[in-house]
């Protein structure tokens, strides 16, 4: 019997079970409220991020994958404090997906990398994701398991994407020349998690477009399809001033992301390889 646990049944997680869940006898999730309900192929568990519940390691103890999208804090990895012990004693567990971030590249001036490229230091200041990568792939190797590291581009999707950020009054366009941003079309991330499954992969790959272009393209681009102007450009003083630090952290660093493991390693063969062709499609779909 195959049994995949999602901890953190989020954006990605949800997209995924509803298109590949059915390679599952049984899939389980968690959310922090009981109130948060998926579907009915879909068992909700409720994990406040410290105390696991009895029917929770029940879950873990009878899994063959893991899906792992709870985000890590300064204070480390919330599933790993909780749940390493029975996840190394889960006797018919095959493999492990952990989503990252490609955040964890910093800074690289906007040129281009691929997964050999260094990150931010291990230990330090904005380094959880790292921390909690380098967590993940030592339980792999005490457990002898596969644990596949996916490292994600900026998320889009429906729902949630520039469409929505538009007419909600949400979007913004900073002048700010040479900066690219990475993106990924949550469809791509889905087959992403399913190849390294099917695969059993072990090691990280970057998941993004491969396509990286100005947020402030993408959107005017969306801007166009809903045939609405575009928010005025904000010099970055400006957005600084009048925008959230998380907003502007976004800004601080750059880089040009290569996704070539994604194709050649995971096979993936990407449904929207640039931001263009992912809107489209979101507003042929009423986004």
């Amino acid at each position: 019997m195959t049994a995949l646990v999602c901890l953190g049944l989020g954006y990605c997680a949800r997209f995924y079970v509803a298109e590949f869940g059915m390679r599952f006898d049984r899939v389980i999730g968690t959310s922090r409220s009981a109130d948060n309900k998926a579907s009915a192929a879909v068992q909700m568990l409720v994990f406040d991020g410290v105390h696991p519940l009895p029917k929770l390691r029940e879950a873990i103890s009878g899994a063959s994958h893991l899906l792992i999208s709870a985000a890590p804090s300064d204070a480390g990895d919330p599933v790993l404090a909780a749940l390493a012990d029975d996840i190394v004693t889960a006797s018919n567990l095959q493999s492990i997906v952990y989503l990252s971030s490609l955040g964890v590249y910093g800074d690289h001036g906007g040129a281009w990398i691929d997964e050999t490229a260094p990150t931010i230091p291990p230990h330090t200041r904005g380094a959880a994701r790292i921390d909690a990568e380098l967590a993940w792939q030592a339980l792999g190797r005490q457990r002898n398991m596969t644990v596949a590291i996916l490292r994600l581009g900026g998320i889009y999707g429906p729902g949630q994407n520039a469409f929505v950020r538009l007419l909600a009054g949400r979007a913004h366009r900073i002048d700010k020349p040479g900066h690219v941003s990475n993106r990924i079309h949550v469809a791509d991330i889905a087959q992403a998690i399913d190849a390294a499954f099917v695969r059993r992969f072990d090691g990280i790959v970057n998941v993004t477009d491969g396509a990286p272009a100005p947020p402030g393209d993408q959107i005017e681009f969306a801007a166009q399809l809903l045939s609405i102007a575009p928010p005025p450009l904000l010099s970055l003083d400006e957005a600084e001033r009048t925008l959230s630090p998380f907003l502007m952290s976004f800004y601080e660093s750059c880089a040009r992301v290569r996704n070539d493991r994604l194709k050649s390693v995971l096979g993936v063969t990407l449904r929207y390889p640039d931001y263009r062709a992912g809107l489209q499609a979101l507003r042929d779909d009423g986004f």
